[in-house]
């Protein structure tokens, strides 16, 4: 088995990406500053902060894969903090590529990146997925360490949590019968796609060495507006909710493409099968009511 280390594998896609792993056999640790409520006895845990170079060299022996998905993720977050999202997004993804070259047995590094890298949007968490990238690039350049590098677009799951445009939308609906949209929102295009989905095309392209060294973009194949995104879930919930539109606009959100200049050409993966957006959803609310159950009880 080979062995594999999952840099914020507790996290949300982190931890769909290392249950993948695990059914595929693989020997997987997760690094992480949180142990997950999904480890699983197949799965070892490692408390690691990324911004300490020791503790990341001392969960890679005898690692042959690399994932990191450890980042400062909530855009709204990242316009708030900027320096803390360098911190977490470059400077600690800079450290695992450092350590990786010090092990040199690396087979392939896999840095979880953002469609916001190829944007004029994203603001500082766009320019921080983009600099990670250029940094990927250069550590094989110079010192060939393998790569790929994916550009993820809205997932969406059942493990989401206040990070997550869906999970948040499903949670304010749940609690308050509402679901909200702000001002010329209603016509956002999006490409959701499930985490589960994402994780199965993730661990796929480390088998496959035509992903050497590339860029991956994986989306949805069901392209929404967000009006229709909102009906859909209305319809789920029998249409007892009431869509209302709020005041303020999604500072840094792109409103249809986020791709705004000419970047690297990448694949773009599709899951076949697929999880069904109308599905997926259920789900979703299905496990936030339980959670809201348990909470209460």
């Amino acid at each position: 088995m080979k062995k594999v280390v999952v840099f914020g594998g507790s996290g949300f896609l982190g931890g769909y990406v290392a249950d993948e792993l695990t059914r595929r056999n693989f020997d997987v640790t997760i690094a992480d500053l949180t142990e997950s409520k999904y480890l699983n006895d197949n799965q070892n845990y490692k408390k690691v902060d990324i911004l300490n170079i020791d503790e990341i060299l001392s969960v890679l022996k005898d690692a042959s894969i690399v994932y990191n998905f450890s980042a400062v993720a909530e855009l709204e977050e990242a316009i708030e903090n900027p320096k803390r999202t360098f911190d977490v997004n470059v400077i600690g993804n800079l450290n695992i590529l450092e350590a990786c070259r010090q092990v040199g047995e690396i087979e392939r590094f896999i840095y979880a990146s953002s469609a916001y890298a190829l944007s004029s949007e994203g603001s500082f968490y766009g320019i921080s997925k983009q600099s990670s990238e250029k940094l990927t690039e250069e550590y094989y350049k110079k010192y060939g360490l393998k790569y790929t590098i994916i550009r993820y677009g809205s997932l969406y799951g059942e493990r989401a949590s206040h990070n997550n445009y869906i999970y948040n939308l499903l949670l304010n609906a749940i609690k308050s019968g509402e679901l909200h949209y702000k001002k010329g929102d209603e016509e956002d295009l999006r490409e959701y796609i499930h985490a589960a989905d994402a994780a199965k095309l993730s661990v796929d392209v480390i088998s496959d060495r035509q992903y050497e060294n590339n860029h991956i973009i994986l989306t949805g194949t069901e392209r929404l507006k967000r009006i229709e995104l909102l009906t859909m879930i209305n319809e789920i919930m029998h249409n007892k909710l009431k869509i209302k539109q709020t005041s303020g606009s999604n500072t840094g959100h792109y409103k249809i493409t986020p791709y705004s200049y000419d970047p690297i050409v990448a694949k773009k993966l599709v899951a076949n099968p697929f999880i069904d957006l109308g599905q997926g959803l259920l789900e979703c609310v299905k496990e936030i009511n339980k959670k809201l159950n348990q909470r209460d009880s």
